[in-house]
């Protein structure tokens, strides 16, 4: 596992999630798309991927999946699928994964994780932390240290 500084990948993220917004934004105009994951957050290290949340109301969840299949994704194999959520990945080289998720469901927490960081930059630098700490592991092994991490940030924020 490699990680980027945020001025080696970050742009080139902005560039393609513009890109995308568009895409999706034609295919789904009542999508909310947003801009998740490392590499919507100031100064956050990465592996340089892209991540975006793409909203949609519940009773169009399944229609939404679909037709984002059609403009190039498929499902993420080994994650989590529900009603209310579906991750896709691109089946082009741009590594892009799309969090398509029921507006109001409890899945919005990749929004709620995402703006408590870009307000504490203290987290940010425990998050890059933890992620050094994981250079050189399995992906299996950095994922289940990230998921306690945004755990915590997910319960701490609640309180607030």
């Amino acid at each position: 596992m490699k990680f980027y500084a945020a001025d080696q990948y970050q742009p080139a993220c902005e560039r393609l999630f513009n890109q995308w917004r568009v895409a999706i934004q034609h295919q789904l105009p009542e999508a909310r798309v947003e801009h998740i994951g490392a590499s919507s957050i100031p100064s956050a290290i990465s592996k340089g991927d892209l991540d975006i949340f793409v909203g949609v109301p519940a009773l169009q969840h399944e229609e939404a999946v679909a037709r984002l299949v059609e403009l190039g994704f498929q499902e993420k194999r080994n994650t989590l699928r529900t009603p209310e959520l579906c991750m896709l990945e691109s089946k082009q080289d741009d590594d892009v994964a799309l969090q398509v998720v029921a507006n109001g469901s409890e899945f919005e927490d990749f929004l709620t994780f995402r703006d408590t960081l870009r307000a504490n930059p203290q987290l940010v630098q425990t998050y890059n932390a933890l992620k050094r700490a994981c250079e050189g592991f399995e992906q299996d092994d950095y994922r289940e240290r990230k998921a306690r991490f945004v755990e915590q940030v997910l319960s701490s924020s609640a309180g607030l």
